[in-house]
């Protein structure tokens, strides 16, 4: 069903003189399209419409039976518009890009479902995408203040807090090492669950805690032990560890350990 959608988008735009090109991302990239996909489309026209949310929701209406449409802030990309339709039931992302647009932060090459005068063509030939990677440094100097914090919230009795806050790790740190220790795109915990060994995502589960103190104490540990073997895998030449940093927070850590907290 995303590829009809796709098509008849396709179709539809050609006839729009303004309309520069139309590009498919994401699974459709890779090969992985099926039925619990959603669709990524890249819209490029001649005239900026990314950010004007009503011109945005126009033009995606035009392509089917819209049900809801919303511009992507809360993903820090207002040029997006998440957009639900119906006949069939179908989530579609558009991004609305200007032809000076649509080579800048390309994290794949997305596939060109069609290019009015080949000018998209020759930035994509021109371009190497590159994913972003915070890097391992960037992770160290803010891992122990984040377990601590999650410590905080477990001996507050904050336990929701405790638990959104350590699966933001999991995205935010776990995930992308686990998946650069592999060679794939660090995308957070994005298809971990067939992407990585059977015993590294064993690892990864066990950081997942219940609703309960003693739960969220061993998620922090088996946190801890996770991202410790993964820093010891990944650091490179002027790695520089937080280790004053480091231990504070595991004097800490003893205390919830041994029922003194």
């Amino acid at each position: 069903m995303q590829q009809a959608f796709a098509q008849k988008a396709t179709e539809i735009l050609r006839e729009e003189e303004d309309v520069i090109g139309l590009a498919a991302a994401g699974s459709w990239t890779t090969g992985e399209l099926d039925e619990w996909s959603d669709l990524d489309l890249i819209l490029v026209t001649g005239e900026r419409i990314g950010g004007d949310r009503h011109a945005m929701l126009q033009w995606a209406a035009r392509l089917g039976n819209l049900l809801s449409g919303f511009t992507g802030e809360h993903v820090g990309e207002p040029r997006l518009l998440i957009c639900l339709y119906e006949n069939p039931l179908l989530h579609v992302d558009i991004k609305f890009l200007t032809p000076e647009e649509f080579g800048s932060g390309i994290v794949e090459k997305p596939e060109l479902l069609f290019d009015r005068d080949g000018s998209l063509r020759r930035i994509l030939n021109e371009i190497e995408p590159q994913y972003p990677f915070a890097g391992l440094q960037w992770m160290e100097d803010r891992f122990w203040t984040w377990m601590h914090y999650a410590l905080l919230k477990t001996g507050r009795g904050e336990y929701f807090e405790a638990l959104d806050f350590l699966g933001y790790v999991r995205m935010t740190v776990l995930g992308p090492l686990l998946h650069r220790r592999r060679g794939n795109a660090p995308r957070g915990v994005r298809k971990v669950e067939h992407l990585l060994t059977p015993e590294d995502l064993q690892l990864l589960k066990e950081t997942i805690g219940n609703h309960d103190l003693a739960s969220l104490v061993q998620a922090v540990m088996a946190t801890i032990r996770l991202y410790r073997m993964l820093r010891l895998d990944l650091e490179g030449p002027g790695f520089n560890p937080q280790a004053r940093t480091e231990e504070a927070v595991l004097r800490f850590l003893h205390r919830f350990r041994y029922g003194n907290s």
